[in-house]
């Protein structure tokens, strides 16, 4: 072999260089490292101030909460505990935790490494079930953390955002996450369910989770709520409350309170009708400076049925709410009751709400005159097409079904009421019918509502109170009021 060939062969071979593509060059301009989370707090700020802001309106101030996968504690700081609890398999994670918010407990690990006795009224899961192997195990992990008002709070993404997602963590603009799971609601609904959770309500938000003034708060206000478009929101979420049926039948005293103007000729027919309840039953009834003498009657049924738990009010101000507010508060019962002092819904009928509130169907229960068939004249054609009518506007706002939303007759425990008293500014103290407030109220801390059907009949006596077009405007101021809090936000 020649010298001239051997020095061709020793020569090394050029390497070929390949040109960076587009998506190489935008990398290099935007690196991906291992940046502590508050970084990415501060870079997406708006999207993490919209989750924020979602878990602050699903969880009140002042409760006890737990957060799974808390990252730094950031969420759980967010929803003002006043006493938090946040676990994350990241040590890193709750190292920054511990600094950050002091005040809160912060555990590494998982939740079979959490040695707690005690429950918790929340329980936050933000995006854990898309990094959970198995759900339903997780979710019958939580059972020994609850209690039977307890609500689990968790959020997911849409599986439609996944390719924007995955360009915005190979641009290096969102923090790198690797999702084992692709679960849909109704999925989730069914894990649930077979771990003895129900779904209380559903919802979707943040259609825009970057900042564009005006278009971003037009998008995650306004437009989130337009039919089809609301299928594009980032997240998706679920409140679900644990399945408990622990109470018994004789263990709880009932209070009924009956608000009645000018309804003499029905008080002793109230005392007389209405069945014996739970331990003990309370009739409490508030008069509303009637001219008919329907105090001077309550006094004299009082003395004529001493066996029966028999107390009067006379309200100091104006209108049904007015009453059953007196009423809750001097009420000793573990359950409270609302019995329109019209008798329009028979009072036999009350024993179907108090079984379906101590068997655990709702925590709420709603009476719904728009199931059965009505006596003749019960309700006008205006009333009914009206009833029918806010039962669809509320259900929307409400995130829960109810058909029947002016129905007198509503009962849930007290220690929910006493939570919805405390809540009432959030919806405001103008709703002259009391209906709204409670309902409001109850959705508003998450609180199962269920319609209870019953037969409403005529009056006996007297007529109604009710001024028909005053009242609609009346409810239709209240609707655009709970649009802006509800969904408007």
């Amino acid at each position: 072999m020649s010298v001239e060939k051997q020095q061709i062969r020793k020569e090394p071979i050029p390497k070929v260089v390949k040109k960076e593509g587009f998506l190489q060059q935008v990398r290099k301009k935007f690196p991906v490292d291992d940046k502590p989370f508050s970084y990415w707090l501060e870079k997406n700020h708006y999207y993490h101030h919209r989750l924020k802001k979602f878990y602050r309106f699903s969880v009140p101030e002042g409760a006890r909460v737990l957060a799974l996968q808390c990252k730094n504690g950031y969420l759980l700081d967010a929803v003002r505990p006043t006493y938090g609890v946040g676990i994350d398999n990241d040590p890193a994670m709750i190292t920054q935790a511990k600094e950050a918010y002091p005040r809160y407990h912060f555990y590494a690990g998982t939740l079979a490494d959490l040695s707690l006795n005690e429950t918790f009224d929340y329980v936050l899961l933000s995006s854990v079930t898309m990094d959970t192997y198995d759900v339903q195990s997780l979710f019958e992990a939580l059972k020994p953390f609850c209690h039977a008002g307890t609500r689990l709070v968790l959020d997911t993404f849409t599986t439609a955002w996944e390719p924007l997602l995955w360009c915005a963590q190979k641009l290096g603009i969102r923090r790198q996450t690797v999702f084992k799971n692709r679960l849909s609601l109704d999925d989730i609904e069914n894990l649930l369910h077979l771990a003895d959770f129900e779904v209380v309500n559903r919802s979707r938000f943040m259609l825009m989770p970057v900042y564009v003034p005006f278009f971003s708060t037009t998008c995650n206000t306004i437009l989130k709520h337009v039919p089809l478009l609301d299928r594009f929101c980032l997240h998706r979420s679920l409140v679900a409350r644990p399945m408990f049926k622990e109470r018994r039948f004789d263990e709880h005293a009932v209070s009924i309170i009956i608000p009645c103007r000018n309804e003499k000729g029905n008080i002793e027919e109230a005392v007389k009708r209405t069945p014996q309840l739970g331990a003990c039953t309370e009739l409490i009834f508030v008069e509303g400076n009637s001219h008919d003498g329907t105090l001077e009657e309550i006094k004299r049924v009082k003395a004529a049925y001493p066996e029966r738990s028999i107390s009067y009010y006379v309200q100091s101000g104006k209108g049904k709410a007015d009453a059953m507010r007196l009423g809750f508060d001097r009420a000793i019962g573990d359950i409270v009751m609302i019995l329109d002092g019209d008798l329009t819904m028979p009072p036999e009928e009350l024993p179907k709400f108090y079984y379906a509130l101590i068997n655990n169907k709702g925590e709420c229960i709603n009476g719904s005159r728009m199931v059965y068939v009505m006596e003749n004249g019960a309700m006008q054609v205006l009333g009914f097409a009206a009833n029918y009518f806010f039962g669809r506007i509320c259900s929307w706002l409400l995130g829960q079904k109810v058909k029947d939303t002016l129905c007198g007759t509503k009962v849930l425990w007290k220690e929910d009421y006493d939570a919805i008293a405390r809540n009432r500014t959030f919806f405001g103290n103008f709703d002259p019918f009391g209906d709204f407030d409670l309902l409001f109220g109850a959705a508003k801390l998450n609180l199962k509502i269920i319609d209870m059907p019953v037969h409403y009949k005529n009056r006996t006596y007297g007529t109604t109170q009710i001024r028909k077009f005053y009242c609609l405007w009346i409810l239709l101021a209240m609707c655009v009021i709970a649009c802006k809090r509800f969904k408007l936000r």
